[in-house]
């Protein structure tokens, strides 16, 4: 049987010494809004027509299908930059072939509407968006929620919230990492998986692991008290352009990630994976020593899992919380591309039972950032796949 000691402690909070808020999420569609921050908008001229759709109650892949039966086009005709959630309201660009203008009168559907339509020169792929804007009501909170949303929101503004990948990326009871793991150890194979989701599973299995190993590595950093201290060794990365190098000045860098330049970034195994030095190396090599694993597994599946490097902190956008009639919190906030914005309501809500954590927490199998799957990792998860 697997050992999953080293993925399943509970993740330290990084405003543990605040009191949460508690509550629900998700008792409503709309109490769960996502607007996706486009990577780019229409330029009026191109070969795909850019829809800017709103849903609710559907999954991403129900509307690409009803879009593709609707307009009478191949499912593959249809691009999306990220997967948004069902359990909620929705509003994204999906793009479809120019040669489907005339149709567009057809495209009617209880779930969802087309609000704007424009063209463009490129067809969308995961990946492109900037990240989610999320307007997220808590109910059934403590009475005193509000002035602790507060606190905990302006914690978060000023320190980064931890970038962790949300439960929902290891799948129920945890199976979509343990078939990561068993792949990666060699003692499945792909040929394990059933060829109708093989290529789905495989994908999204060893991605589970890279992320499981993230998340501790960013667990470890909190609970050592070195989360906002730079350490020689360290990967940084350049908050503005996401360029990475390794420390070799603390006194010159510290100033810098004081300031949110740049951030400390954490590993997404694998080779192509920017090396860190020194005593951060030496722990990374423990991790994965832990959790029975090696550099080179991650070699086994390059083009899945070629590595890359991911921050340990991200900082909300426009984070603001108000007070709902009934007792409720209006969270709002927007998050880059692979960020989860279950790992904000997380730090907000703390104390959540278990009967509202499972359904409320839980996303589509690919919704990354914030929202989305991030592409490879975005990966919108998707990222900021969320995603």
């Amino acid at each position: 049987m697997t050992d999953l000691k080293w993925a399943l402690e509970d993740l330290p909070y990084l405003a543990a010494d605040l009191p949460g808020i508690g509550g629900r999420i998700r008792q409503s569609p709309e109490d769960f809004v996502v607007e996706e921050i486009p990577a780019y908008r229409p330029e009026g001229v191109g070969e795909f027509l850019y829809l800017w759709i709103e849903k609710r109650g559907l999954s991403a892949e129900q509307l690409m299908s009803h879009v593709a039966r609707l307009l009478r086009i191949s499912l593959q005709d249809v691009g999306m930059a990220g997967l948004k959630d069902r359990h909620a309201v929705t509003r994204q660009y999906i793009s479809v072939p120019f040669k489907c203008e005339p149709r567009l009168k057809d495209l009617e559907h209880p779930q969802f509407t087309v609000l704007e339509v424009g063209r463009h020169k490129n067809k969308l792929r995961p990946g492109h968006l900037r990240g989610n804007r999320f307007t997220i009501v808590v109910r059934d909170v403590v009475d005193d929620a509000l002035g602790r949303a507060v606190a905990i929101a302006g914690r978060l503004r000023t320190s980064g919230m931890p970038n962790y990948f949300g439960e929902q990326r290891f799948g129920r009871d945890n199976e979509t990492l343990v078939l990561g793991l068993d792949l990666l150890r060699g003692t499945k194979t792909p040929a394990d998986i059933p060829r109708v989701r093989r290529k789905f599973l495989l994908r999204l299995a060893l991605s589970a692991v890279q992320s499981a190993l993230f998340n501790r590595s960013l667990s470890n950093r909190i609970t050592s008290g070195q989360l906002f201290q730079v350490e020689l060794g360290d990967v940084m990365q350049v908050v503005a352009s996401g360029g990475p190098f390794v420390v070799e000045d603390i006194a010159r860098e510290q100033p810098r990630f004081s300031a949110q330049e740049i951030v400390i970034a954490g590993p997404m195994f694998g080779p192509k994976m920017k090396p860190s030095a020194g005593l951060v190396k030496e722990q990374e090599e423990l991790l994965l020593k832990e959790a029975e694993l090696s550099r080179d597994d991650f070699t086994k599946y390059p083009l899945l899992t070629s590595g890359t490097r991911r921050a340990f902190l991200v900082w909300p956008d426009d984070l603001t919380v108000n007070s709902v009639p009934g007792g409720g919190v209006e969270v709002a906030f927007g998050l880059p591309s692979g960020s989860y914005a279950t790992v904000l309501l997380r730090e907000m809500m703390q104390e959540i039972s278990a009967t509202a954590t499972e359904p409320s927490m839980s996303l589509p199998p690919d919704a990354a950032a914030g929202a989305d799957e991030p592409s490879a990792d975005s990966e919108a998860e998707v990222e900021s796949p969320e995603g």
